[in-house]
């Protein structure tokens, strides 16, 4: 699941080139915990749809991918500690490290919502925090106090708001383990929800407000446009997706019960905030491929674009149970559909890349195995 091979730069500074690890894993976009969160989100969606076959395959793909994804990271902490590092510090790169918290929490949701099996979602839950609290403080500090940083333009993107997903996604595994949880661990469960929720909020506005400024007064060319500006949608939809546990959990939390009608009208001002973003990126979707014809090659990042429609369709859904709003219920099917298409292109696109990796590695391998002709 690597990307392109690192630039054989000691090689041209008369060293040894790049090992085979290396090639294998140092370029390794930290975004590709996306896949993870796609196939999460469609599998879920599925299963809230009726599709229980199709629900539990995607679910043993996805434990599947997210242990091989954790052993690559760990070989690149090993092997490659500066390319990661440096990915960990650069503007574009690092917030793509947010997907493994929100990754972590997906998964836990499955194996609450599929699986029934409640002690796996809490270690994944502990998991996600920790990363959380390393990732937010790591990322954010470094951002601040670095001597150079990139322009407004060049270094702000859609991937920003990875760490409103991953704030909310804590909140959605919260609220889904405190409805299996006795007393009074439901009520501090709930009671955490409701917190990363409201921040999760308050980090959407200072990061839409940027991002929309980025929008309207910089030039913005059709390469601006990366697939993690459809999480300008997924991070309001996922934000209304744990508003509506909150509302659903509500009788069993008194605190909750007292700001219901808060919970209710800010989830429905998310839910709402999302759906104003569909026709809009799908408007600059039209014009970046179609009008500006911009080669629609695969990229790790476009499974950044297929998980807010999955996570529409789930949103949508628990929002239908949280308010009774039946008139709602052709949506989350019409989203799961589009939703499933493109996550069959984007694994079909990562089978490709993975194995366009492989075979170049492969005859690496060979190539250094081979003897050398003596002259």
């Amino acid at each position: 699941m690597a990307a392109d091979a690192l630039p054989p730069a000691r090689a041209r500074a008369g060293g040894p080139g790049p090992s085979l690890i290396e090639q294998a894993v140092g370029q390794l976009s930290p975004a590709y915990f996306g896949m993870v969160m796609a196939t999460g989100i469609v599998s879920i969606a599925a299963h809230w749809v009726g599709f229980t076959i199709l629900a539990n395959a995607l679910f043993l793909l996805n434990i599947v991918a997210y242990v091989v994804l954790v052993v690559l990271n760990i070989v690149r902490l090993l092997a490659c500690r500066h390319a990661l590092v440096a990915d960990l510090l650069d503007h574009q790169r690092g917030p793509g490290f947010f997907t493994a918290v929100a990754a972590s929490c997906l998964l836990g949701s499955q194996f609450i919502l599929l699986a029934g099996a409640l002690r796996p979602a809490v270690a994944l839950w502990t998991i996600a925090i920790l990363l959380w609290v390393t990732l937010t403080y790591t990322i954010f500090t470094a951002f601040t106090v670095k001597e150079h940083k990139p322009s407004l333009d060049a270094g702000l993107s859609g991937a920003w708001l990875l760490a409103v997903v991953a704030t909310q996604a804590i909140a959605v595994l919260a609220a889904l383990i405190a409805e299996s949880w006795e007393q009074p661990f439901r009520i501090e469960a709930n009671f955490f929800a409701l917190s990363m929720w409201l921040f999760g909020g308050m980090l959407y506005i200072w990061m839409i407000s940027l991002i929309f400024y980025r929008y309207t007064f910089f030039p913005l060319a059709p390469g601006d446009l990366s697939p993690p500006y459809w999480i300008n949608m997924g991070a309001m939809a996922i934000s209304a997706l744990a508003g509506s546990l909150l509302i659903i959990n509500a009788p069993h939390a008194p605190f909750l019960l007292s700001l219901l009608p808060f919970l209710k009208g800010y989830t429905v001002l998310y839910w709402a905030s999302g759906t104003w973003w569909i026709p809009m990126l799908a408007a600059l979707f039209t014009w970046r491929h179609g009008y500006r014809r911009f080669p629609l090659h695969y990229d790790p990042l476009y499974w950044g674009a297929v998980f807010p429609l999955g996570m529409y369709a789930v949103a949508t859904f628990r929002l239908i149970e949280a308010l009774q709003l039946t008139f709602l219920s052709t949506v989350p099917g019409a989203f799961f559909a589009i939703a499933l298409a493109a996550w069959a292109l984007a694994f079909i696109g990562t089978v490709r890349s993975i194995w366009r990796h492989t075979i170049g590695l492969a005859r690496m391998a060979r190539e250094v195995r081979q003897p050398r002709n003596p002259r």
